[in-house]
C-alpha cells in the first residue's frame, strides 16, 4: 500500500519542477534564446507528462488535484525568483535631473555606463535627460548610483529587443562594464 502523503510530496515537488521549466522556457523563449529554450522544454514536457500522470492515476483523492494545483502556483514564483538571479538580457534606463548643472554624466560615465544625454525644458524648468543601457543584472547598482548624484530624479526603464552599434557594442566586448560594476559593488 503506497503513502498518501508520499504521493502528494511527489507530486508537489514535481509540478514546482514542471512549472520552473515552463517559467524559464518562457522567458528564453521571449529573449530570442530558441535552441536553449528548446532544449529545456524537453525537460519541461516529460516532468509534466509524469506529474499530470500521478495525478490522473489518483484523481479520486482531492488532496492530489490541491496539491498539483499548490505546485503550479509555486513553481511560478520558483521560476520568476531563478529569473531574477539569472537577469538575463539589458534594460535601457531613461533618466530626468532637474538640476541640468550636475555632473551626472561624467558620474556615471566613470563607472563604466554608455550615457547618451541631453538638455530639456520641463514643466519647471531646464532638465538634463540621459538614457543609460545596462546588464540587467546590475540594474539595482545603476539606481542606487542615479540616486546618490540625484535623488530626486526621475526614471524610467524598458527592455529593449535588439542592440546594435555604438559605445556598448564596444565596451561589452572589453568586458569594461563589467569590470567597472564589480569595482562599484566592492565600493560598497
Amino acid at each position: 500500500m503506497e503513502n498518501p502523503w508520499l504521493i502528494i510530496a511527489i507530486i508537489l515537488v514535481v509540478n514546482v519542477v514542471y512549472v520552473s521549466f515552463f517559467t524559464l522556457r518562457m522567458i528564453f523563449t521571449l529573449k530570442g534564446q530558441r535552441y536553449f529554450a528548446a532544449f529545456i522544454s524537453m525537460f519541461e514536457i516529460v516532468t509534466y507528462i509524469y506529474g499530470l500522470g500521478i495525478v490522473l492515476d489518483r484523481l479520486d483523492q482531492w488532496l492530489n488535484v490541491v496539491a498539483y494545483a499548490v505546485g503550479y502556483g509555486l513553481g511560478v514564483i520558483c521560476g520568476m525568483k531563478i529569473e531574477e538571479k539569472l537577469a538575463l538580457g539589458y534594460i535601457t534606463v531613461n533618466v530626468i535631473s532637474s538640476d541640468p548643472d550636475i555632473e551626472f554624466t561624467r558620474k556615471l560615465r566613470e563607472k563604466g555606463y554608455g550615457v547618451t544625454s541631453w538638455y530639456a525644458y520641463g514643466m519647471e524648468g531646464d532638465r538634463l535627460n540621459m538614457q543609460i543601457l545596462t546588464p540587467r543584472k546590475f540594474e539595482t547598482l545603476l539606481y542606487q548610483t542615479i540616486h546618490e548624484i540625484d535623488p530626486k530624479a526621475f526614471i524610467v526603464a524598458y527592455e529593449p529587443k535588439q542592440i546594435h552599434g555604438g559605445f556598448w557594442a564596444k565596451s561589452v566586448k572589453k568586458g569594461k562594464i563589467q569590470r567597472a560594476q564589480e569595482e562599484q559593488q566592492k565600493a560598497l
